[in-house]
């Protein structure tokens, strides 16, 4: 499939993602975000897909939210706009956080407003040490969307997320990592490497028990201590009739490492 706001390219059973709009610092319009439901349905259904690295293309922005400017630019349309644009996204990331295939998200610069959602909806996120992060929304009067109000307090706390959006707090790389909203902080040298290696990892593992994983904990937020447990004990029961679950039982008894084939 091609293409226009996006970069698709799967290797090695590592999918990329990279919002192609540099000068608009990979803000979201209406299309980005079809666009962006689009590739995520392609990863999902991919069975060769069992890693998935999200990024934005150039080295200023990983994502700056909405293209507020091109939303501007045709006023009397601006709401029915950020509807149809936030639409695509929501479906965008309700895939990416319900596919089998973990997502990393690889951000190289600038992160606002939607952008923290997507990256929240990553599984991993690996950041350059010049990299901001910032709400952004109420600056302009808005309100949060792309998933920023469910992940966040679950991420940083509620008191950090008031923080967050009420005072428009600034956040680098550093204080990020301190809060917990990223995984891991390098130099902006070394993050494709380190996202890389990252990737090719996951990519090897078990697809299927990792998707399974992100399923229990999407419930978790929701269930009652009793009723996670039987998800748990389904889950793995399920995980032990599997190819993986089956093959690394057996590596570990013969002392050697297991092969996933990601089914």
């Amino acid at each position: 499939m091609t293409y226009e706001t996006l970069i698709y390219e799967i290797e090695n059973g590592v999918a990329s993602i990279t919002i192609n709009r540099p000068a608009q610092l990979n803000a979201i319009d209406v299309l980005t975000a079809k666009e962006l439901a689009l590739a995520a349905k392609q990863c999902s259904a991919d069975s060769a897909v069992r890693c998935v690295v999200l990024t934005g293309a150039g080295d200023r922005a990983f994502c700056a939210g909405g293209d507020v400017a091109g939303f501007a630019a045709d006023p009397e349309r601006v709401d029915s706009l950020i509807k149809e644009m936030t639409t695509h996204l929501h479906e965008a990331i309700s895939i990416l956080a319900r596919m089998r295939a973990p997502v990393v998200a690889k951000v190289n610069g600038m992160v606002a407003g939607a952008g923290l959602g997507l990256m929240a909806a990553a599984d991993l996120a690996v950041v350059s040490q010049k990299a901001k992060f910032t709400s952004a929304y109420t600056k302009i009067g808005l309100t949060p969307d792309g998933s920023t109000t469910w992940y966040m307090p679950r991420l940083i706390g509620l008191r950090r997320t008031r923080e967050l959006f009420l005072l428009n707090r600034l956040l680098s790389a550093d204080e990020a990592m301190a809060w917990g909203l990223v995984n891991r902080v390098v130099a902006p040298e070394e993050l494709v490497a380190a996202v890389d290696e990252i990737a090719q990892q996951i990519a090897r593992g078990p697809t299927l028990a990792y998707g399974s994983i992100k399923r229990l904990l999407l419930l978790s937020n929701d269930t009652e201590l009793e009723h996670q447990m039987k998800h748990e004990a389904a889950s793995i029961v399920q995980m032990s009739r599997s190819h993986d679950g089956l093959a690394g039982v057996k590596a570990f008894k013969d002392k050697v490492e297991p092969s996933f084939v990601g089914s």
